[in-house]
């Protein structure tokens, strides 16, 4: 997760906090309005992908899903989502990260089609 942090300071990022589980991850980042988030996951994700793949051997397969999914937060819910973000393990032992994400996108009115959330 540091070096997550490290490719979101290189990129003029501000990583807030970075956790995750063994199938996903999540960042709390502070983008500013001059970059897309599209951009800013870009570089996240090829820049990890290529420092797994160089400094693992077992993992020259290693591959990001080819989507994401990205949220604002105001500034007066950031500490719910970082302690969220703190508390995964506790999280998922209820309900898994596909099950979470559904009722997430259900309870905020989010249209998606499940054909393409899980590739």
């Amino acid at each position: 997760m540091t070096y997550l942090g490290g490719i979101a300071r290189e990129n003029g990022l501000k990583a807030i906090l970075i956790g995750g589980m063994p199938d996903h991850v999540h960042l709390a980042l502070a983008i500013p309005p001059t970059q897309a988030v599209s951009k800013a996951v870009q570089v996240i994700k090829g820049g990890s992908s290529k420092w797994i793949k160089d400094a693992l051997p077992g993992m020259r397969g290693f591959a990001w899903q080819d989507g994401y999914g990205a949220f604002t937060v105001s500034k007066s819910n950031l500490d719910e989502v970082v302690d969220y973000i703190r508390t995964q393990p506790e999280h998922h032992r209820v309900k898994t990260f596909q099950e979470e994400y559904l009722a997430f996108l259900v309870r905020h009115g989010i249209e998606y089609d499940e054909r393409y959330l899980w590739n």
